[in-house]
This record gives structure tokens, sequence and C-alpha cells, in this order.
């Protein structure tokens, strides 16, 4: 069952609050994590250190739980689970913390097996190979009746959804989650922050393990042994001597992770307004001026009063607008402050141009 953690302020250990268990606290940030096992990636016999279906999966069933849930800003996912981040000003289901992550869970969930074959079966040949072999496996239970039958069928559809990495009843997508509150825009940069770094220190020790095991003929335990104490610049030399691996030259998915954003358009001061470039990072100057950079509340956790709410029509017409918005997924360095001064909507929680 997921648990509420909230934090007094900057300096404080987070702590279970007994009067948090039903509502998340208003005007506070608000996070939804959401982690799956090693078992399905063991199942599916999934590519290491990196499986790129597998996470862009994973980041198709974000895409889709943020476009379908306005109240979401920003989602960030790295490995087998994703970080879901809400406003602070939300109202989703009055922020019913079961509610909230039973929806979020629910929903990831259904577009995660739903996409499944866009990335594992995109030409559809195993899915027809298994229709072909159940029917097999169901025409030889009517000839021979009873369990045999059944027995022949259920391993027919077995070894097809093996070799096609199509999905098995044996082995389902589950995810389950939690929600977290912070209580300023800081608390909830640092958590983000240290999801990247971590992000970055997983990814370059898998890639260093799997080299040494995949390459270099290593069992597990002997690179786990080999690894042991070492530090980021002797993996970078253990992957570029022995195995001409440039750790610079990875995909930016696996070392940066990926985030899920409304992205939206910057007006210049001028009024002419400014598209996002290819790399994908918005241009945003010191000359960029957006409304949301005005009246700012400086949310640094100290006020215990939440600010006043908006009007049911300009909630409404706040969501509408973000329904418009293009979500979009991006590799990039979220830690600096480039990342969100390029994109104050996020703070602000106030939709912006969507360049139409």
């Amino acid at each position: 069952m997921p648990v509420i953690y909230f934090l007094q302020g900057p300096s404080t250990q987070p702590q279970k609050d007994p009067d948090c268990l039903t509502w998340l606290i208003s005007d506070r940030w608000k996070r939804k994590r959401i982690p799956n096992g090693g078992r399905l990636s063991k199942h599916y016999d999934f590519t290491k250190p990196n499986d790129a279906r597998a996470l862009r999966l994973m980041n198709h069933a974000a895409t889709h739980v943020v476009a379908s849930m306005p109240e979401i800003i920003l989602a960030y996912g790295v490995s087998d689970e994703y970080s879901f981040v809400f406003h602070r000003s939300a109202t989703l289901f009055e922020r019913r913390r079961d509610k909230i992550v039973s929806t979020v869970v629910s929903t990831f969930t259904a577009a995660y097996v739903l996409g499944w074959d866009l990335f594992f079966c995109p030409e559809r040949e195993g899915v027809k190979e298994g229709a072909k072999r159940q029917e097999e496996g169901e025409d030889n239970g009517k000839e021979k009746e009873g369990e045999k039958g059944e027995e022949k069928e259920e391993s027919a559809r077995r070894a097809a959804a093996k070799k096609s990495r199509m999905l098995s009843m044996d082995m389902l997508p589950t995810f389950d989650g939690r929600a977290v509150c912070y209580p300023s825009w800081a608390n909830l940069r640092d958590y983000l922050s240290w999801r990247q770094v971590d992000c970055h220190i997983n990814n370059l020790y898998n890639t260093t393990f799997w080299a040494l095991v995949q390459q270099g003929g290593m069992t597990h335990t002997a690179a786990e042994e080999f690894l042991k104490g070492t530090v980021s610049s002797d993996k970078n030399e253990i992957l570029f001597s022995r195995f001409g691996i440039n750790y610079n030259d990875e995909p930016d998915m696996y070392k940066k992770g990926s985030v899920v954003l409304r992205e939206y358009v910057l007006r210049k001061g001028g009024g002419e307004k400014e598209e996002e470039e290819e790399e994908g990072d918005v241009r945003g100057t010191g000359e960029a001026k957006h409304e949301h950079e005005r009246n700012v509340d400086d949310d640094d956790g100290s006020s215990a009063v939440p600010k006043p709410a908006v009007s049911k029509t300009q909630a409404e017409k706040m969501r509408k607008a973000r329904k418009k918005a293009q979500v979009v997924t991006k590799h990039v360095d979220i830690i600096r402050d480039d990342f969100w001064t390029q994109r104050p909507w996020l703070r602000s929680g106030k939709p912006g141009e969507t360049g139409e």
C-alpha cells in the first residue's frame, strides 16, 4: 500500500504523517513513482545492459499518462521506473492519495500492455504464428478431447509467445506505486537531480559489468569482484582500453534517462515566438520574457498558508490548454538550471503558447 511522506523543512528527515493518510497535503509538490521488478526483463530476455525497446515502451506509457492527466507537469523515467510530478496547485480527485495512485498506476499499466506489440512485435509475425499454433492446439484438443488437448494448446501458446516475445499470461507486466509530498520547489529539484545522478552511476556500472561478462568472458561474480572499489574514471578506462567503448558515445536515453513533458513556445520581449531547437532544448536567453516569470511565489516552504486557488472556470481553461500542448520525450540534463529556466511553465503551472 502506498505510504505518504512529507518534509517539515529542508533540514528534517522524511516522516510518516498520521494526518496525511487519505489526502495529500495541500500546497505541496507531489510526485508519483512507479517501479517494476526485474522478473519481467528476465522472463522476456531483455537485452543487457539496456533494451531500447523496453525503455521506449516505458516512455510510450508515460507519455500516455501525461497526455491524459493534465495535472501532471513532468515525468522522469530511468530503467524500470517512472516518477510523475503533479503541480502543487493540483486538485485532481480532491488530492485523495489512493485515487491518484491507483489511477496513475492503472493508466500506465494499460498503456504499457497495449503498446507492447508496437515495440516487441512490430511486424506482428509472432502474433500470427502464435494464433496459428493456438488454432492447431484447439484442433488437437477437439480430436483427442479432455486434458491432453488443453495441455497441448497451452504448450503451443507458451512456445509461440516465448519465441515472438508476445505477452504471456504467465508473466504480465505489473506495476506498483506510491505518492510523496514535497514542500518546496528546491526539494522537488533535489529529488529529480538525485534520480538523474543515480541513472548515470547505475548505467556506467551496468555498461562496464555487462561488457566484462558478454565480451570479456567473465562470470557475474568475477565481474562484480573486478569492479569493487572502482570509480567512474576507472570504469571509463576499462570500457575504452579493453572493449573500445567510449561511454560518452552511449545514447543519452541510457545515460540521462527520459523526461516527458508538455513543450510550449517562449516569446521574446517584442512578441516574436521562439520555436524549439532541433536538439530539443527551447532557445531561452536572458532576453526571453514569459508571463510565468512574474508572480511566481518563492515556494520556499516557509509559509503554512496555501495561496488562494484559482476559480473552477480558470482551472478548466488551464486544463484544456494543457491538453492541446504537445507531449514530448527528451533525454537532457535536468540537474542544471538551464532546463528549468527555459521552461518556466513547469514551476508556475500555467500553460504557455502552443505555437499553433
